[in-house]
């Protein structure tokens, strides 16, 4: 595929699916900061933010581009910290952030630097504890990464965030991302391709397995052939996402296997890589409070990728209330049946481990579920009985209720061959 450039020095048009993009890259980050800097005995936090491509950090109408949003949202946070540092009598807060600005087009980076610089200079003087390097480079990225990672490690920088939104699918390479997340202690990847590219490429490369992963919509071959101009029908972003998690699962060990929304079809995919849990946790919460934006079409509750044409149980999820309604009612027998397969208990931050590659659910109606079961209970440290959501934590218990309301499963006529 040959991407078409952005023209950023005559003024680059904002189209519908990069605004989606930016809106949730920007509210995650906004929630990763949050995270990352809410213990009272911290007072430094260091990042370092890898944009592999970059742009030239502002379009025609004046919108920020993913630089420049980083940039807004760590002055904003740190801000934020510091003025509720303030009122409540504790110590200033400082945030140390290495910033990477890659892109391939020499004229766009001279473009990007004129957008940075007053930027920078105004957080030097209106955000003093903020403090950011930011190094520009002019090279495909995968002709740069060998550098970037070089200077990830001379810095020590734990905390990594790489947003790689490229054009098509192949200016990144499967294996640079299982490096990524296999280098450093915290890392997380935005990951951004066209979904016809992948497919051409995965019905080129390994046309039998192509073939086999999409076997269950029994078309015919010239269907088949075909199927990437069907990119409006439910039953094809299911498919897709089963090819896109199929293709990325071994790279992190959570994968959020989305695309970005459009009704007029599945084009673009906006996959979220990392390997703790509770990104993934805030990753859905975010997708929730952004309805619409993101598009799921399988189960809802656990096991979301298992699914056939015909089960009554899939559909179409856009993270709005009536889907978080399907999800809660899926998640009431889904969840006791996970907590059975264990045998009767599970500590819930390993249940969380287990359920977030299987989820597109909000933490909130996890929660709720498990609450409001009548088969399941969730216990404290000390064995207590813990009486609401929003205080269960990662060290308490879940498990199941001596009097419960199912029968022993030897056998689960339920669990599928897709099961992540």
């Amino acid at each position: 595929m040959i991407a078409k450039p952005y023209t950023f020095a005559v003024g680059a048009k904002l189209e519908d699916h990069t605004k989606q993009k930016h809106k949730i890259l920007r509210e995650y980050f906004d929630r990763y900061l949050w995270v990352r800097c809410q213990l009272p005995q911290q007072s430094k936090f260091r990042v370092a933010i890898v944009d592999g491509f970059a742009g030239g950090g502002r379009y025609e109408d004046g919108s920020p581009g993913s630089p420049l949003i980083f940039l807004e949202a760590l002055a904003n946070a740190t801000t934020s910290f510091n003025i509720r540092r303030a009122a409540e009598k504790m110590a200033e807060f400082s945030i140390e952030c290495l910033m990477i600005l890659n892109d391939d087009d020499p004229e766009v980076v001279e473009f990007l630097k004129r957008q940075v610089a007053p930027v920078l200079a105004g957080i030097k003087v209106t955000v003093p504890k903020l403090h950011v390097h930011v190094i520009f480079l002019n090279k495909s990225f995968e002709t740069i990464y060998p550098e970037i990672k070089a200077l990830l490690e001379q810095g020590s920088y734990p905390n990594v965030l790489f947003n790689l939104d490229q054009c098509g699918h192949s200016q990144v390479h499967s294996s640079t991302l299982t490096d990524i997340m296999r280098s450093f202690r915290a890392p997380e990847i935005f990951y951004t391709f066209m979904i016809e590219s992948l497919i051409a490429f995965l019905r080129k490369g390994d046309p039998k397995r192509y073939r086999k992963q999409l076997s269950h919509l029994k078309l015919t071959p010239e269907a088949l052939e075909a199927l990437g101009t069907q990119m409006s029908n439910h039953a094809w972003l299911g498919s897709a996402e089963k090819v896109v998690f199929d293709s990325f699962h071994d790279c992190a060990a959570f994968v959020s296997p989305f695309s970005i929304n459009n009704p007029k079809g599945w084009r673009y995919w906006l996959i979220h890589f990392a390997n703790n849990y509770r990104a993934r946790q805030e990753y859905n919460n975010v997708l929730h409070r952004n309805s619409t934006m993101q598009a799921h079409f399988g189960r809802s509750g656990l096991r979301m990728l298992s699914y056939t044409a015909s089960d009554p149980s899939s559909g179409l999820y856009l993270f709005e209330d009536a889907d978080r309604a399907r999800a809660r009612d899926q998640l009431h027998d889904d969840i006791p049946r996970l907590v059975n397969e264990y045998g009767d208990a599970i500590r819930v931050g390993e249940f969380y481990r287990g359920i977030y590659n299987m989820t597109p659910a909000h933490m909130d109606d996890i929660h709720a579920s498990v609450m409001n079961n009548p088969d399941l209970e969730v216990v404290t440290e000390s064995g207590g009985a813990r009486r609401t959501s929003n205080k269960i934590i990662a060290s308490d218990v879940l498990r199941l209720k001596q009097q419960r309301s199912f029968f022993p499963m030897f056998l689960n006529p339920q669990k599928g061959t897709n099961d992540r």
